[in-house]
């Protein structure tokens, strides 16, 4: 007897998008050691989430425009741009599409330090030691930028007023 013939898979194709965003490490060198401001988010399960303030370039930004416009509506700083930090991708689903996001990332030097969690996405601002940064990001792509915040500013060519 013939195998009868197996009904052909439905596969739903799901929408992918493309984003990019901007951000960074947000300095301040105004006391005995250096802080970063970080943003804090709920996740799904209702825990705080530190991550660096990023968020999305707007038509006829750039990348650098973006970042110092982020960080101010995000944590309240104005922040000047002292250097690239690279770039991070990565895939994640949302609205039932999978993102692929690109973050623009830069060391921002803070022209002020008062904190605002005036941001409707933002659930808590904090200054956070250079030297425990990197155990209170929660991921580990903003993690591995910590060491280049580290070789910038060891870098004697870093414009740091």
């Amino acid at each position: 007897m013939a195998t009868p013939p197996r009904p052909a898979s439905k596969r739903v194709a799901i929408p992918r998008v493309e984003e990019t965003s901007a951000g960074g490490f947000v300095l301040d060198r105004s006391g005995p050691d250096p802080q970063v401001a970080l943003i804090a988010r709920r996740d799904r399960r209702g825990r705080l989430v530190w991550s660096l303030p990023k968020g999305h370039i707007e038509e006829g930004e750039t990348p650098e425009t973006a970042a110092v416009r982020e960080v101010l509506e995000e944590t309240g700083i104005t922040g000047r741009i002292v250097a690239p930090l690279g770039t991070i991708d990565f895939w994640f689903m949302a609205d039932e599409r999978r993102v692929h996001k690109t973050v623009h990332h830069f060391l921002l030097e803070a022209q002020d330090v008062v904190l605002s969690d005036a941001d409707a996405e933002v659930t808590e601002v904090a200054w956070v030691p250079l030297s425990d940064l990197a155990a209170r990001l929660r991921y580990a792509d903003e993690r591995r930028l910590v060491d280049r915040v580290l070789a910038v500013l060891a870098d004697p060519k870093t414009d740091l007023a």
